[in-house]
């Protein structure tokens, strides 16, 4: 082979590969091993079933983090993972598509709570109060978790002003229904950073779901605010004996997203409809107890799982629905002032 040949061939290899890169498929999730699951449960019996490869990447979170990742050309996302406030900032603000729900089932495919103009559901989940029941075995409440002189210890708190001032008012004595209109107004803000104050010698802040029980394992903290499914799987994978306070929980929908602007709308659509499936979303709740928004994917499980789940009516009733419409009213004013809150 001539050195021309030589060149056209590995011309022809590059221009194969860019042109294969250009065609991944990015998905952006929680991380964790939650991320492992849908790797198992989604992504790879994507790529089998439809030849689209996926490239992973990994965020905790955040509408400003968003709003720098709009130009999908230039950071790589096609699929988000969202929680309600980020969901209906980015439709608002044009950082998401319109879902045309005609290509992925029809919005009767799903629950109510899992359609939304730019994105579907795909998990409910809760952020609840955590402890190790190897250390003390009574459930606390959110006023026990502010009480650090009946409990010595450290806090585990997410950094984000959101979950944190519902926490903050829950344990003042607010009650559940009640948490969202002292919220909405100038003295219950207030009331939740003076609260806030109390604990703030003692908190260790995380960010990342993943981190929360790593922080109760290592007893770096006492308890802990925590997604609910990154505790159970740190009981059945690390053998801990981690406690789940589901009164007080807050609920939440996370959902799937497409960057707007993203080249790859055909197989994010494509993506969209796999994972939509019941039967393929009831695969995941096993390996991560978090339900399912396709309908029929909760039917039919074990009596032990849905005993794991946010969905089933004992865990739900004693928490609140985490209220997307106010932190998309109040997201950026309460998140400047919660920084400027850390640093003095």
């Amino acid at each position: 082979m001539n050195a021309r040949s030589i060149l056209a061939a590995v011309m022809l290899a590059t221009l194969t590969a860019i042109s294969a890169q250009a065609s991944d498929l990015t998905i952006v999730s929680r991380g964790g091993f939650y991320q492992e699951a849908q790797r198992e449960i989604y992504f790879k019996p994507f790529t089998e079933a439809t030849g689209i490869a996926i490239r992973e990447q990994t965020w905790d979170g955040g509408i400003d983090v968003l709003r720098k990742s709009k130009d999908s050309a230039t950071s790589g996302w096609d699929v988000v993972e969202l929680q309600g406030d980020e969901l209906l900032i980015g439709c608002e603000e044009g950082l998401l598509e319109k879902l045309d729900w005609s290509q992925i089932g029809g919005k009767d495919h799903y629950v109510p709570q899992g359609v939304s103009d730019c994105g579907v559901g795909t998990a409910l989940f809760a952020f609840v109060l955590s402890w190790d029941k190897d250390k003390f075995p009574a459930a606390p409440s959110w006023a026990d978790f502010w009480d650090v002189a009946k409990y010595p210890g450290k806090r585990g708190l997410r950094l984000t002003p959101k979950t944190n001032l519902e926490f903050a008012l829950l344990a003042d004595g607010v009650a559940p229904a009640d948490v969202y209109r002292t919220l909405r107004t100038n003295d219950g803000v207030d009331r939740a950073f003076r609260k806030l104050d109390q604990l703030k010698p003692y908190i260790v802040w995380w960010q990342s779901g993943a981190d929360a029980p790593k922080l109760l394992g290592s007893g770096e903290v006492l308890m802990t605010s925590a997604p609910n499914g990154r505790i159970t799987v740190a009981n059945r994978t690390e053998n801990r004996n981690f406690g789940i306070q589901w009164t007080g929980s807050l609920f939440a929908v996370d959902s799937w997203g497409i960057m707007k602007g993203s080249p790859r709308l055909r197989q994010a659509y494509q993506f969209l409809y796999f994972v939509g499936n019941s039967a393929i979303e009831a695969r995941l709740l096993p390996l991560i107890p978090y339900a399912g928004l396709a309908k029929g994917a909760n039917d039919g499980l074990p009596p032990e799982l849905m005993a794991q789940l946010p969905s089933n009516p004992a865990n739900f009733s004693g928490g609140l629905p985490v209220d997307d419409q106010f932190w998309r009213d109040n997201n950026d004013k309460l998140t400047q002032r919660f920084h400027s809150w850390l640093e003095h």
